[in-house]
Formats: C-alpha cells, structure tokens, sequence
C-alpha cells in the first residue's frame, strides 16, 4: 500500500483564558480515537486525505475492553497495512472446549476458510489502540487529546465544529466533512439531529475481569473454554501476556448493582459456573475488572449531507458473539475508500448512501443473529438442559463447524442487497459458481502467468486505493487463453474511461479446487477496494461494465439559466 502523498496538516492551539480561534480546514475531522476512528483515520491517510483526530479524553485509555479481532476485520486491516503490527503483540485462538455440569462436551476448532487471517487474534483493546495510534503518528497525524466536539454544523459545502480545551479555552473549525466515532453517547450524533432507535436489554448483566488462574483446565495460549450453566454462560480466552479474560452472561438479579465486581464475586461466579470450587484467581497487571449492562440500538441514518456516523455512534449491542468493535473497523474500511472517491469528485455524493444502508443492515442483521446466540445467552434450567444435549452431536459434524467458524469470522458477511451489488450472470447454488456480488471475494490461489511466478493469494494482488477488475481466464493455472487478449482490450478501454480508478488483473485458478471458489472462465468481477465483489458480468458484454462505472460517475452540477444562454 502506498503511503499518503499529502503530509497531514499540523493544526495550532487555539488562544486560552475563552478566546475563540479559528482553524484552517481539513478534508475530515474524525471525532473520537477509539480502533473504528483510528482505523478510518488511517485508512483515510494511506489514500491521501488531511485528517484530524480529535478525542474529549485527556490521554489514551488503558482499559481492557474489547479482545478479539476476528478474521474479516484482520482482512480489513491487512490491506491497510496494520494487521501484522496487531499480530504481533496478540495470540491466535485455535481451539474453544465446551463444558457443561463438569463435563466437557466438545471442542470448536478455528482455521477452517481460505484467508492468511484464518484464526481470531485475541488482543486487547488498549493495545490495538495504542499501536494504531503509532502507527497514525507514522503517517503524519497526531490525536488531539483534550479536545471535546461541543458543537456540529453541517453545510452544503463544510462541516463546522467546536472544540472545548482545558483551561476554557474553545476553537472553531471546518473540514470537508466529520465523521462522529465518539460512542454510545455520540455529541455529533446528537448535535445532527438523528435519533439512536432501539431499547435496553433487560435481565442480561455481563461480569468480566482479567485473571490468573490456578484451575486444571491448563495455560495454553490458543485454548479457550465456554461453560455453560442454567442463567450463565461463561467464556474463557487467554490473553497475550499470560493470564485469561473471563466474560460471564448472567441474568440480572440486582439491577442496583452498577459498581464493578470484586475479584471475589467473579471467583465465585466462575467457580461455580465451572464447577471448580477450588478455584483461585489472582489479579493481572494492570487489574481489570467491569460490570455492563447493555441496548441494543442503531441511528436512523448513518450519514446526514457532510457529517457520518461510524462505530458505537452509528450502532450498539450486548456483546454476544464479541463483534461490536469488529463490525465498527469493517464499517470505517468500508467508508473511507467511498468518502476518498466522493471528496475528490471520483463519485457521486449518492455513493456515501450505500455505506449508510451497507452498514445498517449489516448491525441490524448481528442484533437479530445475537438474540439466538444460545452459547453465550443465559438460558433458563430446562432451555440449557435441552441445548447442551445438542451440542456434542453439533460440533462432532464437520459442516456445522464450518458453517459456525464462517459465521464467526465474518467472512461469510456480504452485501448483496446493496445498490453497488450488481450480478450479471445466473447466480443459482451449484460449485463452481463463485462468489456473488456483494459477497467477498475469496481468497483463493491464483496464477498471474508471469514467467517464473508460482501461485500466490489473490488478496495480495487487491489494493484498496483502487477497484480491481478480474478476468477469469485460461482454465486452472493459465491466464490468457485464446481470445483474452481482445476482451481485456475491450475492458480497458470502457476502465479508462470510468470515473474511478480500475486495474484490470487477468488471473486463472491454480487448481480446480480453487476455480470452485472464483468462478467460471469467462466472467469478469469487478471488486471494490474494500474486497467485496461490486459486478459479477460476462467478460464478452463490457456494455455491463461500462452501465456500472456510469452510475458511479459524479452528477453533473446543475446548469443556471443564465450560464445556458451565453
């Protein structure tokens, strides 16, 4: 990936003692330095847009929080360049074992779909923060620490916004456009107006600390446990620096209780959900302890004109499945490239709409699939007795644990309702067919036909400051078959005269087993930059191709009566 080739504007303190100053604008101003205004910031900067980062807290926060970065959303960072720092400091979760009344009753194994990402990363939110935070000083772009959005306007042309400092001071500014990643409790969501619909969860309180543990279930830095008991579910996963975070869904017999637990009542309340009376925790350094009570809830739109919503901001739930933080990067990948293209006249504005759908139902579809996540919920005494008899049966088949781990990872995730998804060619069930529009392309091994090149992964050949056209050609291992050459001419010719930038990349699969995943010889797939597959058209029909890039194209700017008569 390229780096940004526009250094970041370095922005001056405002005067003290009250004085107003004003700021020269920026291309965007990202409000909030959580992993999702962190992961958009850089996003933004790797495709050369000025961006500031402004967050209300004093310094970068130290709390555990969120753990897991599951496959997609490590996909997401890698064509941002970020997944190996990640990687380096967290640890890969290989095997989860299932326990119910002092029994185990199987184990869910991690690492079944086609990605260089193929097992979830356990790694703490105040680490993913801390090295994206680096990683965005590398790029030029500091976080303005102290700095609290109080105000929000939009126009037809900027966002303004004012920022309280300490000591009273304030400062008035503009960027091109705001986009509020400041949580639950969004001052940009509320100042534009929008509501945040839905409603609190009731008799769910999830309990959770980080611990040592002198138990018999061993430290194995990829083993993680679930154990399951009537009104709890207690999850288990090792941290990187030794020690495990222990998450238990528990109904909520006191709601007064809003205080974080002792190290003592979490003892008790894993012990007794894993029947080991025995236990003993010790605290790790630094001590984590927390208490939560949720909502589930989703903003009415995620964009209005020049200001967006993203992350908490935009959509909220209990933590089942351990995807908030997730769902929130995958969204900021999926704005950035579309906000790029917009600011620099490559797109119509009408293209930051299809994030605002794209991304609601994506949070709407995750409320809905959590409310029947029975492994993690606290079911009643005869829902768990029936449940946990189902499940040794469940994760002795291979399907199931396929189809559980894809589900998971996010990398079954598509948007194939979405205004950019357009499939050109029958798209019934059926091997062979590959992915669909909206769906994300795989990740299969594929041959370029460059001398002295052996297969490699097609993700490595995607870039995410560009859309990339595939030409599936040639049968198993060789691209450029007879024919080929005409019709990657003819693509060319309708890319160059696109708005957006297009590379034209003529691959064939490296096996049959991978053709199974691409798709048939003779399609073409246009992939966005985020890696979603946005046309699925015959390669002899550039017709298809050029309908689509048309309907990217910027509307032409309405015409006065007075500059038409001239």
């Amino acid at each position: 990936m390229p780096e940004s080739l526009i250094p970041a504007r370095r922005c001056a303190r405002a005067g003290q003692g009250g004085e107003l100053g004003r700021m020269p604008g920026v291309d965007v101003c990202v409000v909030g330095a959580g992993p999702v205004g962190l992961t958009l910031a850089i996003a933004l900067r790797r495709l050369g847009l000025e961006v500031r980062v402004v967050d209300r807290a004093p310094a970068a926060k130290h709390e555990a929080r969120a753990l897991v970065v599951w496959p997609r959303a490590a996909e997401a960072l890698e064509s941002l360049g970020v997944a190996g720092i990640l990687a380096r400091h967290g640890v890969e979760l290989g095997e989860v074992t299932i326990h119910a009344r002092g029994r185990r009753l199987g184990s869910l194994r991690t690492g079944w779909h086609r990605s260089a990402h193929s097992r979830p990363l356990n790694i703490e939110q105040h680490d993913i923060e801390r090295l994206l935070c680096a990683e965005l000083a590398r790029l030029g772009t500091e976080v303005e620490w102290d700095s609290e959005v109080t105000d929000v306007k939009v126009h037809e042309d900027r966002a303004e916004f004012t920022l309280a400092r300490p000591g009273g001071s304030a400062e008035s500014a503009t960027a091109s456009w705001i986009v509020g990643c400041d949580g639950t409790g969004s001052v940009v969501r509320d100042r534009l107006g929008i509501p945040f619909a839905g409603r609190r969860r009731t008799g769910l309180q999830v309990v959770q600390g980080n611990a040592h543990a002198d138990w018999p279930h061993g430290r194995h830095p990829g083993q993680g446990h679930i154990f399951l008991a009537p009104r709890r579910s207690l999850l288990v996963f090792p941290l990187p620096g030794g020690g495990f975070r222990f998450f238990c869904f528990r109904d909520d017999p006191d709601p007064t209780l809003t205080g974080p637990p002792t190290l003592g009542e979490l003892r008790d309340l894993v012990a007794e959900t894993a029947r080991i009376p025995r236990l003993r925790l010790t605290p790790t350094e630094p001590p984590w302890l927390n208490r939560a009570r949720f909502a589930d809830r989703v903003a009415t739109r995620l964009r209005l004109g020049r200001g967006l919503l993203a992350g908490d901001a935009a959509h909220a739930w209990a933590p089942v499945g351990g995807h908030g933080m997730n769902v929130g990067m995958l969204g900021a990948h999926n704005l950035a490239w579309k906000l790029a293209a917009v600011h620099r006249g490559e797109a119509d504005a009408r293209l930051l709409d299809t994030y605002d759908t794209e991304q609601r139902a994506l949070a709407l579809r995750y409320i809905r699939e959590m409310r029947c996540n029975f492994m993690e919920l606290p079911l009643p005494p005869l829902g768990h007795l029936a449940f946990t008899a189902t499940v040794p049966l469940a994760l002795a088949l291979r399907g199931f644990q396929r189809r559980l781990e894809r589900q998971l990872s996010d990398l079954g995730r598509h948007h194939r309702p979405s205004a950019l998804s357009r499939q050109r060619v029958p798209a019934g069930p059926g091997r062979g067919r590959g992915p669909r529009a909206g769906d994300r392309m795989p990740d299969a091994l594929v041959s370029t036909g460059h001398p002295g090149t052996g297969p490699v992964r097609l993700h490595t050949l995607l870039r995410y400051d560009t859309w990339t056209l595939l030409l599936l050609s040639g049968g198993p291992g060789r691209p450029g078959g007879p024919g080929d050459e005409a019709v990657r001419e003819a693509v060319l010719e309708r890319c160059a005269r696109g708005p957006v930038p297009v590379r034209v990349l003529s691959v064939a699969p490296a096996d049959a087993a991978e053709a199974r995943l691409l798709g048939r010889p003779g399609e073409l797939r246009l992939v966005r930059p985020d890696g979603y597959v946005g046309l699925v058209a015959p390669a002899g029909r550039p017709a298809d191709l050029d309908a689509y890039l048309t309907a990217l194209a910027p509307s032409p700017a309405p015409t006065s009566p007075s500059a038409s008569a001239q």
